[in-house]
């Protein structure tokens, strides 16, 4: 492989699209009500086997491919999983990697944080919900004559991209679960992705349970003293 990069292409502005202008008033009340809309999105774990169509999937995946990246590189790639063998595989390949974690890899300190959430090592979401969408993040290009090219901002590129899927699918009417086993190498193999690119995250998908939870300490929130400075 040439390490002598990939050309990029020569600086051509053009008028911005799209504009959209609000007044005061408006942005005020669109801000109200997407937090309203917001606040109605919960980490879920008890996920119904209701199928969800492709084309769903399909436009929420665009919408994150819409998320600014370091240098337009666009560093993700998204393998949308709803083989149940498939499933299957990375079922059983989670939770190996889990069974270790609550067994005392994590630390005492972690796993005491965890017990609000009632999480363990059974994950039968990963089989249960419709859809798994597991995120990578392309640590170097590849070009078709094996040329390799940098990427910036890996991890905030993909990082903002994954919100924008997870808002997308909410506002489809999905729920969602981030889902982070340690390590996921496991998931280049089973998905069939390359070396340049790391898993990121699996997300799960699907309409929630008739009889799902949610636990308690999930919905506690900081307030926005808390979280934000204004200078």
């Amino acid at each position: 492989m040439s390490d002598s990069g990939l050309a990029a292409p020569a600086y051509d502005p053009i008028p911005l699209p799209d504009r959209r202008e609000f007044s005061d008033a408006e942005m005020a009340e669109r801000a109200r009500a997407f937090l309203a809309e917001m606040r109605t999105r919960h980490t879920v774990r008890d996920f119904s086997d209701q199928p969800v169509p492709r084309a769903v999937i399909e436009d929420c995946l665009r919408t994150a491919g819409t998320a600014p990246s370091g240098a337009n590189h666009q560093p993700w790639h998204f393998v949308a999983v709803a083989d149940p063998a498939l499933k299957k595989r990375i079922r059983a390949a989670a939770e190996a990697e889990e069974k270790a974690f609550y067994a005392g890899k994590a630390g005492q300190e972690w796993l005491r944080d965890l017990a609000p959430l009632g999480t363990d090592s059974d994950k039968p979401f990963l089989e249960t919900a419709p859809w798994l969408i597991v995120v990578f993040a392309e640590r170097y290009r590849v070009d078709a004559q094996h040329k390799i090219g940098k990427n910036y901002y890996i991890g905030e590129s993909v990082g903002i991209a994954t919100g924008m899927l997870i808002t997308a699918l909410h506002r489809a009417g999905l729920a969602t679960l981030t889902h982070t086993p340690n390590p996921m190498r496991f998931l280049n193999e089973t998905c069939g992705r390359p070396e340049n690119e790391k898993p990121y995250m699996i997300l799960v998908a699907g309409h929630a349970a008739a009889d799902a939870t949610v636990p308690r300490h999930a919905k506690d929130k900081k307030p926005l003293e808390e979280i934000a400075t204004f200078l």
